[in-house]
């Protein structure tokens, strides 16, 4: 299976993310063919978290500073409570987001997840789901908020948790598909 053959995806994380929202995507987007690149701002070894268990550490693979979106087809964003708190108040990670947003580039995004978008002014009038205690946060950015396995709203794929991940790598492979074909 190469119909990703050519994508390059970030995948932007900070320490103590759920591991499995990294890998389950990594994992499907480079079966696809895609070449996939762990973007944080963090040096040094990143650590997964398996709920509240920890999880393996990984290598980051570019600096957030360095990371450019033109260099990139798609963004991922795992969740992961610390992660995602630790991204949304960070300005180059909300300036790399709305950078993909500029260019309408696929964005997925699952469980805390959308915390970036909405610190980075993204979410009034989009529709998405995510972990349900970010319900309030989406709804007070001017999202709309739905309890759904999986969403697509424009270049967005949004997922609540862990157990949507099938759903959820299928969604963002096929807007990949959809809007990255060469």
């Amino acid at each position: 299976m190469t119909h990703l053959a050519g994508i390059k995806v970030a995948i932007l994380v900070d320490d103590l993310f759920e591991q499995v929202e990294l890998t389950g995507p990594r994992a499907a987007l480079e079966a696809g063919g895609a070449t996939v690149t762990l973007v944080s701002p963090r040096q040094g070894p990143l650590h997964g978290m398996h709920h509240a268990e920890p999880g393996d550490a990984f290598v980051v693979e570019q600096a957030l500073h360095d990371a450019d979106a033109a260099d990139y087809d798609a963004l991922v964003l795992p969740g992961g409570t610390f992660n995602a708190d630790a991204l949304r108040v960070d300005p180059q990670a909300q300036q790399l987001v709305r950078a993909f947003q500029a260019d309408e580039k696929p964005i997925g995004v699952i469980c805390h997840g959308p915390w970036l978008l909405i610190s980075a002014g993204l979410a009034a009038g989009r529709t998405l789901t995510s972990w349900p205690s970010l319900k309030d946060d989406v709804l007070n950015a001017g999202g709309h908020w739905l309890d759904k396995e999986v969403l697509r709203d424009g270049n967005w794929v949004s997922s609540r948790k862990p157990d949507d991940l099938p759903a959820f790598n299928r969604e963002l492979i096929q807007l990949i598909s959809e809007r990255c074909r060469h």
